[in-house]
């Protein structure tokens, strides 16, 4: 059906003046008009503005990090962000008060239960609940259970003092509960591939970047929460004005309730785990400096200060009501990295000023490392971390593989990666700090490794050795000669 030459055009008449339309009606009618054109000309400006920018604009610098569960990974970042990014650094610096609340509080309570298995079974309760400290899944815990009860050193002070500190495990329980899956330390056991990415069977999973996953959601939890519930914003990124032409929905009103309603029950369980600890402040340091306590960590092998999220040396400090992290805090602190987390930083100072940066830190234990290989196809560099100090340890995982076995099967791994060819690998040997410790102790390398020979049992010789070893590796395995870059680091000094 077509339309009449005489029916009017609806357009031309919703356009059209109306009818007895005066000269000072006219004139605001046209006034109106030509603002709308201004507005509608400045948006359409700034759109080619933005676009033209963004075709100018640098492409960012993607920066995979690679490595074993605790290699130093996540500490690595936030040297990065706290050297490069600032003020990024210190927005997200107070939150973390709850992360190191709860690795100061799983010290103590990992303690207690070692030390409650110098009394009779009866006498002091026990968490029953998996172990949550990293000593705890060593692979010659059955070693230290069996270590028979000594009770000249521990005596009835010693079972009050563990009885006091009990309220520090509901602070611990309600301190996970606020921060979520990325506080729980559990680890799933496993004796796949070092490199799983390498099998024929393997089939990678569809790509998603998680940046809100691990301790990035943790943190949000504890901070983000408060300002999306304050400003009404459910966590929305703010956008150009031009695009707000949406009222709020209902949906998003309850949205933000909910978030309310979550953060009052996160906040709260916060709030109490710090009390808890403020009131257990004295009893902490007691427990700490105690020699008898001290001797029987000793007798067992125990060493907490070489645990990561280590802070019984400053317990009176951080367990202060008024206590705020400072940047060598929130360094040390710990919490571990579930899947894959993406961090975006602008550089503030060097040759690098304004240009964006993105850092992929992924979870490193063997159940997790399926996740690495869709990284692999667009990244400019891998910084691959491998810690040096555990020459003599095994993965938590998988208790008949060394933890530097592991580390360097992991970088020939990464070294011959074809889709990596192009890319450049930088080898941080960490944990420096931890290997002096080690061999200044009397540990011998060369009971670890045999092809270590007669070298001096130093940290430099350690050093040098294993750096000539992953230097060998990716000589002998790199698809392509490429230049060979190594740094030995320990990123939790600041």
């Amino acid at each position: 059906m077509t339309r009449s030459l005489d029916t009017p055009d609806p357009l031309a008449a919703a356009i059209e003046p109306p009818e007895n339309e005066t000269p000072a009606e006219r004139w605001a009618r046209e006034q109106a008009e030509a603002e709308a054109r201004r507005i509608s000309e400045q948006i359409d400006d700034q759109i080619k503005a933005e676009k033209l920018a963004m075709r100018k604009r640098k492409p960012p610098i993607k920066v995979l990090l690679l490595g074993q569960s605790e290699s130093g990974k996540s500490t690595t970042v936030k040297n990065f962000q706290m050297a490069y990014a600032y003020s990024s650094f210190l927005a997200e610096r107070a939150a973390w008060r709850a992360v190191i609340h709860l690795n100061l509080v799983r010290s103590v309570t990992s303690i207690m239960n070692i030390l409650a298995q110098e009394f009779p079974a009866s006498s002091i309760p026990l968490d029953n609940e998996p172990p949550l400290n990293p000593l705890e899944e060593d692979d010659d815990e059955d070693d230290k259970a069996s270590v028979a009860p000594t009770a000249s050193l521990l005596d009835e002070t010693h079972n009050l003092l563990i009885r006091r500190l009990s309220p520090l495990r509901d602070a611990q329980r309600a301190l996970e509960r606020s921060l979520g899956a990325a506080s729980n330390e559990e680890v799933n056991g496993g004796h796949g591939s070092a490199a799983p990415w390498e099998s024929a069977k393997f089939r990678p999973r569809e790509f998603a970047v998680t940046s809100r996953s691990g301790w990035k959601a943790a943190l949000n939890r504890v901070r983000g929460m408060r300002d999306d519930a304050d400003n009404g914003k459910g966590g929305a990124t703010e956008r150009p004005k031009h695009q707000h032409r949406a009222s709020i929905t209902r949906t998003s009103e309850a949205r933000n309730s909910d978030s309310r309603h979550e953060l009052e029950g996160t906040e709260l369980g916060v709030e109490r785990a710090a009390e808890v600890i403020t009131s257990c402040a004295s009893d902490m340091h007691a427990l700490w400096t105690d020699t008898a306590v001290r001797a029987v960590l000793d007798k067992r092998g125990v060493r907490p200060e070489e645990w990561p999220g280590f802070f019984l040396n400053d317990v009176k400090r951080v367990a202060d009501k008024d206590y705020q992290p400072s940047d060598d805090d929130v360094v040390r602190a710990r919490l571990r990295t579930m899947g894959v987390q993406e961090h975006r930083f602008i550089f503030e100072k060097g040759s690098e000023t304004g240009r964006e940066w993105l850092i992929y830190d992924v979870g490193g234990a063997r159940s997790l490392r399926h996740a690495w290989y869709p990284y692999f196809d667009d990244i400019n560099a891998i910084i691959f971390l491998a810690p040096i100090s555990c020459f003599d340890e095994t993965l938590a995982e998988d208790k008949r593989v060394n933890r530097l076995q592991d580390s360097m099967q992991l970088w020939k791994a990464v070294c011959s990666t074809k889709l990596l060819a192009k890319v450049q690998l930088i080898l941080f040997l960490n944990k420096c700090d931890l290997l002096q410790k080690k061999l200044a102790r009397g540990v011998r390398v060369v009971d670890w490794i045999p092809t270590y020979h007669d070298r001096p049992n130093d940290a430099p010789s350690a050093a040098k050795y294993f750096r000539g070893q992953f230097k060998d590796a990716l000589t002998k395995y790199s698809p392509e000669p490429r230049s060979f870059y190594s740094y030995l680091t320990s990123v939790v000094v600041s």
